[in-house]
């Protein structure tokens, strides 16, 4: 039987803070890149009261709402692990992030926190769109903006709205385009 294709799985989240813990993963979205019809989306119910109003602002997420109406994370992450389980019926999950570190460190520690384990693996670890298109491109870091990457694909115009579903679909297609360059 042929190996499965891997499935780069555009992740983004919304949080609160810095890091994972003492703040709180608010969304998650993951979409497959060359796949708009593979997606995933939640909301998560805080896990602390400590939240830095800054971070907070970026996503214009309502905490409140949050604690009352979000499910908590182990049901949200549990949901997660088996939508990305799934996949593995059609492909290998790649997690694949930008910035990989940022969303990474809260995806794994929640992932572990919550279900026991990281369906993308046990170091977390997957593809930095900066740190690939450097790799494929020869070009330096302060020529691997994302926003950098969509215009030389002519995607200028698909929207990042700091929803964790929306961009990662955004994330998505880019990375879909910088695939098919690479392919032809």
């Amino acid at each position: 039987m042929p190996e499965l294709p891997e499935l780069y799985v555009a992740v983004d989240v919304e949080a609160d803070g810095p890091i994972p813990g003492p703040y709180s993963m608010l969304s998650l979205g993951m979409a497959v890149a060359g796949r708009q019809d593979l997606s995933f989306y939640t909301e998560l119910r805080p896990i602390s009261d400590d939240f830095v109003p800054e971070a907070l602002a970026v996503s214009g997420l309502d905490r409140d709402r949050l604690l009352r109406e979000a499910p908590p994370p182990e049901v949200a992450m549990a949901a997660a692990a088996r939508w990305v389980n799934g996949l593995r019926r059609i492909g290998r999950p790649v997690f694949l992030a930008a910035p990989a570190v940022w969303d990474g460190m809260y995806v794994h520690w929640y992932f572990v926190r919550f279900t026991g384990k990281n369906p993308f693996g046990t170091t977390g670890s997957g593809v930095d769109l900066r740190s690939y298109w450097m790799g494929v491109t020869g070009s330096e870091w302060s020529g691997s903006h994302k926003s950098q990457i969509k215009k030389r694909f002519g995607l200028e115009k698909l929207p990042h709205t700091h929803h964790a579903g929306e961009d990662a679909a955004e994330l998505a297609q880019v990375f879909d385009a910088v695939l098919r360059r690479e392919q032809a």
